[in-house]
């Protein structure tokens, strides 16, 4: 089958960071579904594993978190799909990526996919959704209630990148009032569409920023890039028994002793715990893609999609990645539709 992925460590803008070859179509076991990929989309988290690291790899290594396709082989334990289903998921960390033809993934982290949505429009979605969801109603613990949220208070850092675009139009649609952060003008017009009732600008003092709105402190923050250069800012506007979540690592020691008087929490999300570790919760991500789908279908969640490539070739998905590398990207980049023979 073919596939594409790296050997090297390189610049995108090296024919070798991303590479096409062919590999071995595997087979379905277990809770495995083999799933023919039409759609992939790529994701900073792409970009950090391709980059990261010196070392030169015996055979190309295959990355990619997120993907829409079709059922074509199920194992003996799978009991949520069949073989002509069409999906939609974000996959495992420690396994072979979406980035290939054919792509073995365990059934409890797979949705049906969004019957609305084009396969390169639902493959914009999964990691970004299910990212958004795990740290706003798991982590923080919000509900659907508006009524109960109709008085909380929401920052969210990086409002335009993907999933902050998810994460503002799920806050909002709980009932919470939503402040993002965006700096351009088609970042702060794309924020202020999905749902932010507030946009302040990250490059700036987001304390003062946030005070002259009329908002002492906020309730909950979901900190989605930089998470060193606004920790002292996310202490200060972060409510006494608020909760701060982070998706980002910090480079240097973050200072907890901040938020001490506050009895504030801190925690992390990290999309692939579940799959990572096997947890017992893992076919939570099947319901939320399920949940992300109906709602999708029934207009209440938009899809973030602003850039599709075709063919699905490494010469694309170099593209993809460097759109991505950028760090200018409004919403999800996708690659759709392998080349035929």
């Amino acid at each position: 089958m073919k596939a594409i992925g790296f050997k090297k460590h390189l610049k995108i803008d090296d024919p070798e960071s991303l590479i096409d070859f062919e590999m071995k179509k595997p087979t379905a076991k277990g809770h495995d579904l083999l799933v023919k990929v039409n759609a992939v989309s790529v994701n900073p988290v792409d970009i950090g594993v391709r980059k990261g690291g010196h070392s030169v790899l015996k055979t190309p290594k295959v990355i990619g978190w997120d993907a829409c396709g079709v059922v074509e082989e199920v194992g003996s334990k799978v009991s949520l799909f069949k073989p002509g289903d069409r999906i939609f998921y974000a996959g495992s960390f420690i396994r072979s990526g979406s980035d290939s033809e054919y792509q073995l993934v365990d059934e409890r982290i797979v949705g049906h996919a969004p019957e609305t949505l084009k396969d390169n429009e639902a493959a914009a979605m999964p990691l970004t959704s299910l990212t958004a969801y795990e740290a706003l109603f798991e982590q923080m613990d919000l509900t659907w209630n508006q009524e109960n949220n109709q008085h909380k208070t929401i920052l969210i850092i990086n409002g335009a990148g993907g999933v902050g675009s998810v994460a503002t139009q799920l806050a909002h649609l709980a009932g919470l009032t939503v402040i993002a952060t965006a700096s351009r003008p088609d970042s702060i017009k794309w924020t202020q569409d999905h749902g932010a009732d507030y946009v302040v600008n990250h490059r700036e003092d987001l304390v003062k920023q946030v005070r002259k709105l009329g908002f002492k402190y906020v309730d909950y923050i979901l900190e989605l890039k930089d998470l060193d250069g606004h920790w002292k800012e996310m202490c200060e506007l972060i409510k006494p028994e608020g909760h701060i979540v982070s998706i980002t690592e910090n480079h240097r020691p973050i200072n907890l002793r901040l938020l001490t008087k506050k009895k504030a929490h801190f925690s992390w999300e990290w999309m692939y715990t579940k799959s990572y570790y096997q947890t017992d919760d893992m076919i939570t991500q099947h319901d939320i893609l399920d949940k992300i789908a109906q709602m999708l279908d029934s207009g209440k969640l938009r899809c973030t999609m602003t850039k599709s490539l075709t063919p699905l070739n490494a010469t694309n998905l170099r593209k993809a990645h460097k759109l991505v590398e950028s760090g200018h990207m409004t919403g999800k980049v996708v690659v759709s539709d392998w080349e035929n023979n």
